[in-house]
């Protein structure tokens, strides 16, 4: 038996020599979910061991961390907005960044009691149209994405967090034959240049699926097919945002309809970045 002090030494080491930032911190997560505690627990009892099963599952665990297999797959979930979500090999990892973009949509809502109609494009795990509904307790949503597999995590995290009554989801091409108009608009699309990709970090170049990272030659291409199609897909007073890459703000400003009385707002990440743009009509 192997102490939890020694294991998560010997995994550090492992990791770091396979390039992995954080190492202790990742081998911390993984041992923790194993044995079914916190990570406080893990530090503040070291001395605690391991069966042989759980050390050998342990490593196992680390062995496809060291192949650069980020710990959310590993685990099959990531907490985002303070909610857990299942993750896929069809959907996107949820991560940090865009929360910046739900606490955006937020401020721009003046009543959080309205009963008002949400779409997401390319909903992924559902966590924007999640994270929204969990902030707005009357407001129902749809979530569109073109992979069955993202639609199906979708529709389990919404009954894992108890709003599968208020979140529906289905197959779709972003906007194709949607004739609703809905009061929030959200969307994270792909938007990274596709000769980009390969030169991304391995946990996501190796990991998330191609079709929730390329955007076209210039990563744009998303934004050019929802964004003439804004003034039929949202109400007078309606709101959306989208979030993009560094960089990306004015392209994307670029392509609103001049003389549709657009507004426009930038929103910066936690690294100070434009990450996210929240567009609204002159009359909202």
């Amino acid at each position: 038996m192997i102490s939890y002090a020694d294991a998560i030494a010997a995994a550090e080491r492992r990791l770091h020599l396979a390039g992995v930032p954080e190492p202790r911190r990742d081998a911390r997560l993984l041992l923790a979910d194993l044995v079914g505690c916190d990570v406080a627990s893990v530090i503040a009892w070291p001395e605690r061991r391991l069966s042989g099963d759980l050390a050998g599952a342990f490593d196992a665990r680390i062995g496809r961390r060291a192949a650069r297999e980020p710990v959310s797959r590993i685990l099959g979930r990531r907490e985002f907005w303070s909610l857990p979500f299942l993750v896929g090999p069809d959907t996107l990892d949820p991560r940090p960044d865009s929360e910046v973009l739900v606490a955006a949509l937020l401020e721009q809502i003046e009543d959080h009691q309205a009963p008002l109609r949400i779409l997401d494009l390319g909903t992924g795990t559902g966590c924007l149209l999640l994270a929204l509904l969990s902030e707005l307790p009357h407001a129902t949503g749809l979530g569109v994405d073109c992979s069955p597999g993202a639609v199906a995590t979708a529709e389990e995290n919404a009954r894992r967090l108890g709003m599968e009554e208020r979140a529906a989801f289905r197959l779709g091409n972003w906007d194709e034959g949607l004739e609703e108009v809905f009061d929030i608009l959200v969307c994270n699309p792909p938007y990274i240049p596709d000769a980009d990709v390969p030169e991304l970090d391995p946990e996501v170049a190796a990991w998330e699926p191609r079709l929730a990272l390329e955007g076209g030659a210039d990563g744009l291409d998303p934004y050019r097919r929802i964004l003439p199609r804004l003034a039929d897909l949202l109400s007078p007073s309606g709101v959306a945002g989208f979030e993009h890459g560094p960089g990306q703000s004015s392209a994307i400003e670029a392509l609103l309809d001049p003389d549709g009385g657009w507004r426009r707002r930038r929103v910066e990440d936690l690294g100070g970045r434009d990450r996210a743009l929240i567009i609204y009509s002159e009359e909202a």
